[in-house]
This record gives C-alpha cells, sequence and structure tokens, in this order.
C-alpha cells in the first residue's frame, strides 16, 4: 500500500520523463505556416463578406484604391505614396484581423496533435482466470480489467478495482504531482503509472473516452456563435452601413459644392469610423472562450451555453459532491429505547452488508473495527436475505431475512452473550418460530413513519443534536421498532467557503439542494455562506426549482450526473452533467465536465463571465478610441473646403497625408497588439456588475480614448522624420 509520505521516493528516478510529460500537457505546438497561410486564405471576399462584414468593409477600400492606381490619371503622382500606403494599411488591419482569428482556432486545434500522442497502440495486461495475457489495448471491451506495474500506460478510462498507485495525469490535466489512486478511483487512459501497482476496470468503449472526447471539441473550434455575438456582429453591421452613408453624403456633398474630396482620405475617414478593432478581434474572443472551457476539460455543446454561463445569476448546486467532499462515513452508533451501542451496531452492519456505497461500507468497517458482528448462525441467514435496495423515492436500504429451510443448528437454540446480544436473540428467536424479519436504515422522516420509537423525544433530540453539527443521522429500525441512530459525517469540500464567496460577491444567488433533514440542510449551509437552502429535495424537486427561478427572471445553471436530473440539466440555461454520469444527463445537458467534478460550475460560471467581460472590455475601447481619429481625420478632410478647420487639429499633426497615415498605421496595429488581450482574457475579478461596468469605463473607456492621441502624435512624428527631414 503507497501513502503519501513515500510521495517524493516514488518520483525518484522519473526526472526527465516526467518532464516531457507536463510538456505534452502544458503546451501545444503550432505551425507558424499553417497559420499564415490559413489567414491569407480568409482574405477572400467571399469568405470575409459572411464572417465579418466590418473587415470587409475595409477590404473593399483597399481595392478601390488599388482600382483607381490602376486607372492612368485617376490619382495625381504626388499622392500615388499616399494612396499606396493606404491601400498597404487597409490589408494589413484586414490581415491582422483574420491572422487573430486563424491563431485563436489553430492553436485550439493544434492541442488535437498533443492529444493523438496519447491515442497511441499499447500492449495491455488483460487478467484473465489463473494469469494475465498480452493483447492490444483496442481489443478491450468494457468490463474487462488489465493490470498496470510501474511505467505502464492506462490503456483506457476505467475504475481501480485492486491496488494504489500513483499516476501521471499530467499531460490531460495539466498538474504537475501525480495522483494517488486507489480502490473506486477512476483513472484515464493515456496516462501513466509511476509507481505501485494497479487492477483496472475498462469502462469507456474505443473511441470514447477522455482523450477522445477532448479531441472531438478541439478540432471542432469553429463552433456557433452565441447570440449576443451575433446580435453585436449584426450592430457592428447596421453602424458600418450608418458610417458608409455618411461619409458617402460628405464625399458627394462637397463634391457637388465644387470641392474635389480626396477618395483615400474618405475611405481612411469611413475605416476611422467603423469599430474595426472589435470587429477584426470578436472571433479571436469567442473561439479563445472555447479554448480555454477546453483546456479544463469542459466541452461546451452550444455558443448558447458560453453565453448563459456569462449570464447566470442563480446556481442550484447538489449538496453531496459539490460543496461537500461527498465521502460520508460512519462515526458513531447511537442506542435509543434500552438498546446498547453494540445492538445498534450489529444491526447496521446486517442492514449495510449488502449496501456497496461509501457510506454503506463505512458502516460495516465500523462495525468490524468495534467487533459488532453477528455470530454465525445469524451471519448465514444475512448473507442469503433479500436485499432492500435504497431509492431517491424510498430513502431506506437493508435486508429481509428469508430463513432458511436448513437448521443451522438445533431450531430451539441457545442464547447469544455477547456484543449486540440483544437484537441477535431477538432475530434469531424470530428464526425459530418463522416470524418475517426485516432490518432497516434511512432517513429519519422516513423510518419514524414506518416504525414506532418508545420514547419519540429522546429520538427528536438526538436527531437535533446531530442535524445542528452538520452531520447526517440514520435511523435503524428492527421490524417496526426503532432501535438506534447511525451518525454520518462529511466534509466541505477544499477551499469552497472562498469559491462561493467569490460568486456571492458577482451577485449571484446560490442554492443548496439536499435529501437531508432541515436541520443538517442548514448546518452545513451556514457552514459554507449558503443562505438558500431546498432539504428532503426528491429528484423531481430540482426541476422544480429550476422553474421557479426562471419564472422570475432568472438564468440558472444546475449540475447533474444521473438520469432523474435530466430534466433539470435540459430545463437549465446551463446544465453541467458529469463524464461518469448516465447516458440521459449527458443528452439532456449543454455543458459536460469530463474530470466529473460538481464543484467545477464555478469555474464554468467564471470562465463565462470573464469572456463577456473580455468582449465588453474591447467593445468599450474600441467605441473609445474612435473618438480620437475624429480629431485627426475629419479636420484634414474639411481643411480642403474651410482653412478655419485647421483650429481642430488639436494634436498639430504635419499635414493632412501623415495625419492620415499616422491614424491608418494606429488602427492597424492595434488589432494584433489585443490579441493576447483576447486570448488570455480580460482582467476579472469577483465584483458586482456596477463596479466591473465602472472598472471597465476607467480602464478600457478612458483609456481606450487617452492611448490613439498619443500614439497617432508619436506616429505622425515619425512619419515627419522619415518623410520630410533631409
Amino acid at each position: 500500500m503507497l501513502f503519501p509520505k513515500h510521495y517524493y521516493e516514488c518520483l525518484k528516478g522519473v526526472g526527465d520523463e516526467r518532464a516531457r510529460w507536463v510538456a505534452m500537457g502544458n503546451h501545444v505546438r503550432l505551425s507558424w505556416g499553417h497559420v499564415l497561410v490559413e489567414s491569407i486564405r480568409r482574405l477572400s471576399p467571399s469568405y470575409l463578406i459572411s464572417a465579418n462584414p466590418i473587415m470587409f468593409t475595409v477590404e473593399l477600400g483597399a481595392l478601390l484604391l488599388i482600382a483607381l492606381l490602376a486607372v492612368p490619371g485617376a490619382v495625381s503622382p504626388r499622392l500615388e505614396f499616399f494612396y499606396v500606403s493606404i491601400a498597404a494599411i487597409l490589408v494589413m488591419t484586414v490581415w491582422f484581423s483574420t491572422f487573430s482569428e486563424s491563431f485563436s482556432e489553430l492553436q485550439a486545434k493544434a492541442r488535437v496533435d498533443s492529444l493523438r500522442a496519447l491515442e497511441k497502440e499499447i500492449i495491455a495486461h488483460r487478467v484473465m482466470d489463473g494469469g494475465t495475457e498480452d493483447v492490444r489495448s483496442s481489443l478491450l471491451r468494457p468490463g474487462d480489467r488489465a493490470k498496470l506495474s510501474p511505467g505502464d500506460f492506462v490503456p483506457r478510462d476505467g475504475f481501480v478495482v485492486e491496488g494504489a498507485a500513483f499516476v501521471d495525469e499530467s499531460m490531460l490535466t495539466g498538474e504537475s504531482e501525480p495522483a494517488f489512486k486507489s480502490k473506486d478511483d477512476h483513472v484515464l487512459g493515456g496516462t501513466k503509472v509511476i509507481s505501485g501497482s494497479l487492477v483496472v476496470e475498462i469502462s469507456a468503449e474505443a473511441g470514447k473516452g477522455f482523450v477522445d472526447r477532448m479531441m472531438d471539441m478541439v478540432s471542432s473550434a469553429r463552433r456557433p456563435r452565441t447570440q449576443s455575438e451575433i446580435s453585436l456582429s449584426i450592430l457592428l453591421g447596421v453602424l458600418s452601413l450608418i458610417f458608409i452613408i455618411i461619409v458617402g453624403s460628405l464625399y458627394f456633398t462637397l463634391y457637388f459644392m465644387g470641392y474635389r474630396p480626396d477618395v483615400a482620405m474618405s475611405v481612411s475617414l469611413l475605416v476611422a469610423l467603423m469599430p474595426t478593432t472589435i470587429g477584426g478581434l470578436l472571433p479571436a474572443i469567442g473561439v479563445a472562450g472555447v479554448s480555454r472551457l477546453a483546456k479544463d476539460g469542459i466541452v461546451a455543446k452550444s455558443g448558447r451555453a458560453i453565453e448563459a454561463s456569462g449570464d447566470t445569476d442563480v446556481v442550484i448546486l447538489d449538496k453531496t459532491g459539490t460543496v461537500t467532499e461527498g465521502n460520508r462515513s460512519a462515526v458513531e452508533f447511537v442506542p435509543f429505547n434500552g438498546y446498547t451501542e453494540a445492538d445498534v451496531g450489529v444491526a447496521s452492519f446486517m442492514a449495510s452488508m449488502n449496501d456497496s456505497t461509501k457510506e454503506g461500507r463505512s458502516i460495516v468497517e465500523l462495525a468490524e473495527s468495534k467487533g459488532y458482528v453477528p455470530p454465525s448462525p445469524l451471519m448465514d441467514e444475512v448473507l442469503v436475505s433479500r436485499r432492500i435496495e435504497f431509492s431517491a423515492e424510498t430513502r431506506y436500504s437493508g435486508i429481509e431475512f428469508i430463513w432458511s429451510r436448513k437448521p443451522y443448528g438445533p431450531r430451539d437454540f441457545q442464547r447469544f452473550s455477547g456484543p449486540g446480544e440483544r437484537v441477535i436473540n431477538r432475530l434469531l428467536g424470530m428464526r425459530v418460530r418463522g416470524e418475517g424479519a426485516r432490518v432497516i436504515k434511512g432517513s429519519v422522516d422516513v423510518i419514524l413513519g414506518m416504525a414506532r420509537s418508545g420514547n419519540p423525544g429522546d429520538v427528536e433530540r438526538a436527531v437535533r443534536e446531530v442535524s445542528s453539527r452538520g452531520e447526517t443521522p440514520l435511523l435503524v429500525a428492527v421490524n417496526d421498532e426503532v432501535i438506534g441512530m447511525v451518525v454520518l459525517k462529511d466534509r466541505l469540500k477544499p477551499g469552497i467557503r472562498e469559491r462561493l464567496r467569490e460568486l456571492s460577491d458577482m451577485g449571484l444567488k446560490i442554492v443548496m439542494i439536499t435529501g437531508d433533514n432541515p436541520l443538517t440542510a442548514r448546518a452545513i449551509a451556514e457552514d459554507a455562506g449558503i443562505r438558500s437552502v431546498i432539504a428532503r429535495a426528491r429528484p423531481e424537486d430540482k426541476l422544480k426549482a429550476v422553474e421557479e427561478e426562471q419564472s422570475l427572471g432568472h438564468i440558472v445553471g444546475v449540475v447533474g450526473d444521473g438520469t432523474n436530473d435530466a430534466p433539470a440539466l435540459a430545463k437549465a440555461d446551463v446544465g453541467l452533467a458529469m463524464n461518469s454520469g448516465t447516458a440521459a444527463a449527458k443528452d439532456a445537458a449543454n455543458m459536460i465536465d469530463l474530470e466529473s467534478d460538481p464543484s467545477r460550475i464555478i469555474k464554468v460560471i467564471q470562465l463565462g463571465k470573464q469572456l463577456l467581460t473580455t468582449r465588453g472590455s474591447i467593445t468599450t475601447f474600441s467605441i473609445a478610441n474612435d473618438v480620437a481619429k475624429y480629431f485627426t481625420i475629419l479636420p484634414m478632410m474639411l481643411l480642403a473646403v474651410d482653412p478655419r478647420a485647421a483650429a481642430l487639429n488639436v494634436l498639430h499633426l504635419y499635414n493632412p497625408e501623415t495625419a492620415v497615415l499616422a491614424t491608418m498605421i494606429f488602427n492597424a496595429i492595434i488589432i494584433p497588439a489585443l490579441i493576447p488581450l483576447a486570448l488570455r482574457g480580460a482582467g476579472f475579478s469577483a465584483a458586482s456588475p456596477r463596479r466591473m461596468l465602472v472598472r471597465n469605463i476607467l480602464i478600457y473607456g478612458l483609456g481606450g480614448a487617452a492611448l490613439p492621441f498619443v500614439a497617432i502624435k508619436a506616429i505622425d512624428y515619425l512619419l515627419y522624420l522619415l518623410l520630410f527631414v533631409r
């Protein structure tokens, strides 16, 4: 058995091999030649007219200037250099836009190549009767078992059924430290055993594992656009049309007034007026959002899901597995009605013998550790008893005895003397008399509705005391008599308080839903900082909660993994299903967490809000820096009409040509300058929408308005030095 204290010993000698896998997990190879070719291919007008109308308009302006240059006498020889320069800058502006889009998409797709390395065929050691046999990993089927030793790769996704080991998952999760895996833990195909040994039961079919899902997701980086993205694109398109009409009207008005407005200057004014910055970066922002989700192992099945995650203002969380660790274990047996702790322990042992859940196993282990195990004649009957399955509807489980016809010793038994003798002798007496008997454990309200208690006040006080500590009481009954209680204890997930506080700071309402009694639910909720609780919830209550919140106009996010969660996942605006969940849950949800961690709904919402923040920040910046361009190009265009327009040249730019060139150069280079921001995302913190709005206006609004004045003046001065200083 491996223990964490041996961690560093396990890593000795791994060195270079481990570094190679970490590098594979955190970095992908991007072909710059492919990016360049793809960005040039997207300069096609047929592509831009549907994908990016703003850049299509810019490209039309460049083509118009090139056409005028090709017509003899259309452009004054003195202005030929100016026209060539403006046309070249406009082409570069469009290319910077297609480059940012190609870079972001191909960066996501490049992850496929690194993931394909994990899809290689390997030899697996399949466990057979009496030993193992070596087979190709593609021949393994769900249910097969494979034995893994240090240095072996996990052939496909599965669960540990035997052994313990440190497993290197860095190539998939990016975590540099190996993960400790033991019985019932999930392992991923392509990961590597560093130390220890495992027997893994294969759970995924060939081509349907974690790596395959990641490959499918990142290969389809060109995702459907979200509704807000479509709306923003329409708005930008309408603005572009308005600006075309305005600039066109201004040009022809000046022309018919007898002036000769310059075509290149008019085209430059049009480009300066249009929000080209956000128009050029909008596709990259959207793809980068999908890529960040993919990097964190979250499949977004629709653009709508990504948009809704940023707009979510109500999150409905399951207590178990999301707020708490979900590993409730038995810590105490509490007797009632004159029974002893041993009586309750023996009865709990029998009621949990066929319970395969972690809670059930913990009850058996606690009873065994205290020596509360039934003697042989009764144990033989327990082994052949009928199992009473737990369900979300009944909320209890246990066994019903089917007394064997074959006698185990004399029917008139001798009374047992030892731990749990009262319960044991009672059941053995029923066996002799052939009376029906069952031992059950379950939620307080259900068991009290099925069995009586000699002193209801004692039971109620004990339940209240346990629940007030945030622990879960399970009542234990033999036939129709409550004999005691099992106390289960769970712990909050590490860091969950801080993460929930961040959501609250962003203005989100958090609702915890649980099947626990109200006292336990409230105690855990208070400990986690959650104000809204739905206790003693049935499966249909989650759907009801979603519908109620939506009826109030809220955008709701939920998590689920079972078939009974499917209706709520389908109804919710953001439905996050676990990859380990049922097919019905995954089909109903619009997002899937490949790592099957329910608490990652918090990360989904934060990523969604960061995506919206990034889009809003760059939009604010784009519109703000357009203001400065009015003070550079418009005065120069009007200067030919009225010399008094020179008073509007507040930056004291050298002449109309340098002013327009400086503005167009700035307009072009700001797009690649903002690519890192579009891919990485704008700075995001847990704050209310009002604070985020003020922050965006101060940083990207005022900054976007001030930066062009400084940059254009600097570029104008450089052009003056290059073109006019001899």
